[in-house]
């Protein structure tokens, strides 16, 4: 298939300066808002009488036909061809002959492929979005069966204070709710036509930008035609809101990781999102989240990439920005793979309530508790501290709980102790003692759930 600049050369172009040059194998699955655009193109020409309206009607059916051969089957994208463009290009023209000629008539194939790729990726986000929401209703389903299930709460990986499962799963979902915010975020500034730009200096067309943008969705065009063509802050910002998506898929695959290992126990993955070992029959390894960890840096490259191409481009267009697709394109796809996954691994893992109790009674996580007991009896909380330490080196050294250890040892320490105490210790009231926003209390984490509820509704 013939280049679309081929005038200008006298000698055919070297198969490996094709070969580097083609972007066909990754831009191909923008052929329908290569077409879309195009038909907005067309239509706009007709209204404007840049071309005749009839040449437009022309142009417009044998696009959605052309459209419509891809989708069916019938016509075979051209994996010889330049890019999606020539190839849509060509294959109109093919068919209507000097007609089909007259679409790039005031456009270039610069402010074209920027189009394109902002059709995609705002396509991309809103089904992303939809991934995450997904995840979101799952964790809040898990959360509303786990509003009791006591576990103990960690800093620096050591057990610090009693929360609940529930306020534990919330916490992903209020990043995961930042994760939407953050996309809607980037989908807003996207949404921003560039054709029309031309090459780098608009056109001397009459052209009726506002008129492709309607047609299209867009909420309004770009002021500056250099910036029209040579802008991937939008590619940036989508890959930056994705690296934080896996950030977050990380860290919570990490937990999962240990939560279903023998020394936590706390969780049980279903066969179905598990794997075993070729050699230790007995192994039950979490796969799924092993993966969703690792491939995180693959998206945090693909940022990378696309920080690296951009810093150093002058105005305007550059050939080195063509390759933001395959990266911002790997950040999507591999997104969108670990959503896949992730949702129903979450959905149908057990969670192993009493496990998490144990936990919870030995890890002296109801010591701050102890100490805020002394203070409610008139103690200064430093002396309350100090004397809550020395009960738990007690509990170390006889190898029992603060719920056990007999009230002598309490009054050795400190006479203040009365049998209250126990009470004031038991892990459920030190959870749903926490009454303040954002805390484990029942009635805390009721409001998170509804909360994350009402963003994804």
């Amino acid at each position: 298939m013939a280049q679309l600049w081929k005038g200008r050369f006298k000698k055919e172009l070297a198969k490996e300066t094709n070969d580097f040059n083609s972007s066909i194998s990754f831009d191909c699955r923008m052929f329908e808002e290569d077409i879309k655009g195009s038909i907005a193109h067309a239509t706009m020409l007709g209204a404007t009488g840049i071309i005749e309206k009839g040449e437009s009607e022309k142009i417009v059916a044998g696009l959605k036909k052309i459209l419509d051969d891809i989708k069916s089957g019938k016509l075979k994208i051209d994996m010889d061809a330049e890019d999606i463009h020539t190839f849509v290009e060509g294959e109109l023209t093919a068919r209507l002959g000097q007609t089909g000629k007259r679409l790039h008539t005031a456009r270039s194939r610069n402010d074209q492929v920027a189009l394109d790729i902002r059709l995609v990726l705002r396509k991309e986000i809103d089904e992303i979005s939809q991934m995450l929401k997904g995840l979101i209703a799952v964790l809040c389903n898990k959360a509303e069966e786990n509003k009791t299930t006591i576990m103990p709460g960690y800093t620096h990986l050591q057990r610090a204070q009693p929360i609940t499962f529930a306020h534990h799963l919330m916490a992903y979902c209020s990043m995961l709710c930042r994760d939407l915010d953050r996309l809607a975020d980037v989908k807003k500034r996207m949404n921003v036509l560039p054709l029309g730009s031309g090459a780098l200096a608009g056109t001397t067309y009459p052209i009726d930008r506002g008129l492709v943008a309607d047609l299209l969705g867009f909420d309004s065009v770009c002021l500056n035609s250099l910036d029209g063509v040579s802008d991937r802050d939008f590619c940036i910002e989508l890959a930056s809101a994705l690296s934080l998506i896996m950030v977050h898929l990380s860290r919570f695959s990490e937990e999962i990781i240990m939560w279903c290992s023998w020394e936590f126990k706390f969780i049980e993955l279903d066969d179905a999102f598990s794997t075993g070992s070729s050699i230790m029959p007995q192994k039950k390894n979490p796969d799924i989240a092993e993966l969703v960890r690792g491939k995180s840096g693959r998206v945090f490259g693909d940022l990378t990439t696309l920080l690296t191409v951009m810093k150093g481009i002058a105005l305007a267009y550059n050939k080195d920005m063509q390759e933001d697709k395959e990266a911002i394109f790997d950040a999507v796809d591999t997104v969108k793979m670990c959503l896949n996954a992730f949702t129903p691994m979450i959905d149908t893992m057990t969670v192993l309530k009493d496990n998490m109790r144990s936990a919870a009674a030995k890890g002296f996580i109801n010591a701050t508790d102890c100490a805020d007991y002394l203070v409610g009896k008139g103690l200064a909380f430093r002396d309350a501290y100090k004397a809550t330490g020395e009960l738990v080196a007690i509990c170390i050294d006889k190898g029992v709980t603060l719920e056990e250890l007999p009230i002598e040892d309490y009054q050795s320490v400190c006479n203040i102790f009365d049998n209250d105490v126990y009470a004031a210790i038991n892990l459920e009231k030190c959870v749903n003692d926490r009454t303040a926003i954002g805390g484990p209390a029942v009635a805390s984490v009721e409001i998170q759930i509804q909360n994350a509820k009402n963003i994804i509704a």
